[in-house]
């Protein structure tokens, strides 16, 4: 899966993973809030290029080509001020980063970090499982390895 092609490679990223799924049939509406959000988003009374998606019933994706302008503090406060809304009305966390997903055929599942240690222990996945890289930053490194095997993850280091 790559990012639309409108926005530079050295694009500026942030992905948020829930604990949980969306429910699928919210997810065009989150997807339609997310993109409005993005259309109207700005650092201090400048227009941002940006761009937002959900991914996976899960994964939302904030995205700013900062050759235009940088995102600043205030314009970050005010997408996570966003995001604790939608995570709020779905009942999901957005902000929990021992969450772990990955792919397991063409189903994606997201367990805690405990229970990814345990599913790793048993065989139930192993390093060649595909996992989701949440900490990558610009959509260059998204559309590299976003996806990609647990042995070459940072993954690794916690099973």
């Amino acid at each position: 899966m790559t990012l639309p092609d409108t926005l530079s490679n050295t694009t500026r990223l942030w992905v948020y993973q829930a604990n949980k799924p969306f429910p699928a049939d919210a997810v065009p509406e989150i997807r339609s809030n997310l993109q409005a959000f993005a259309r109207q988003w700005v650092s201090h009374n400048r227009q941002l290029k940006a761009d937002a998606d959900v991914l996976h019933d899960r994964f939302v994706i904030l995205m700013v080509d900062e050759s235009q302008a940088d995102a600043s503090g205030c314009s970050i406060d005010s997408s996570v001020h966003f995001l604790k809304k939608l995570q709020a009305e779905y009942g999901v966390d957005l902000f929990d980063r021992m969450y772990f997903s990955y792919q397991d055929g063409n189903d994606v599942h997201t367990v805690s970090r405990e229970e990814f240690a345990r599913r790793y222990a048993e065989g139930q996945i192993n390093d060649h499982t595909m996992v989701f890289d949440t900490l990558v930053e610009s959509k260059a490194a998204f559309d590299a390895g976003w996806l990609k095997p647990l042995s070459e993850s940072w993954h690794a280091r916690l099973v």
